[in-house]
């Protein structure tokens, strides 16, 4: 059986390299939001990395959307 850090190490990374494919942070930053929406539907705790990586993406897109 996988572990909780192991699986959400590897939901971290899988989530990272699609991020590498897209120029969009809106992209990746919906991505991100479905993956804690789909894991506090199933009363998982959410992964820190995951939450950082939430924050990370939505100050880019504010910046982004203010021209910087």
């Amino acid at each position: 059986m996988t572990s909780y850090t192991e699986q959400a190490t590897s939901e971290v990374a899988e989530i990272n390299e699609r991020l590498e494919e897209t120029d969009d942070p809106r992209e990746g930053y919906r991505m991100v939001l479905e993956r804690i929406a789909e894991r506090r539907a199933r009363g998982e705790r959410i992964p820190v990395d995951l939450e950082r990586l939430e924050r990370v993406l939505f100050a880019e897109c504010n910046a982004e959307s203010q021209g910087r």
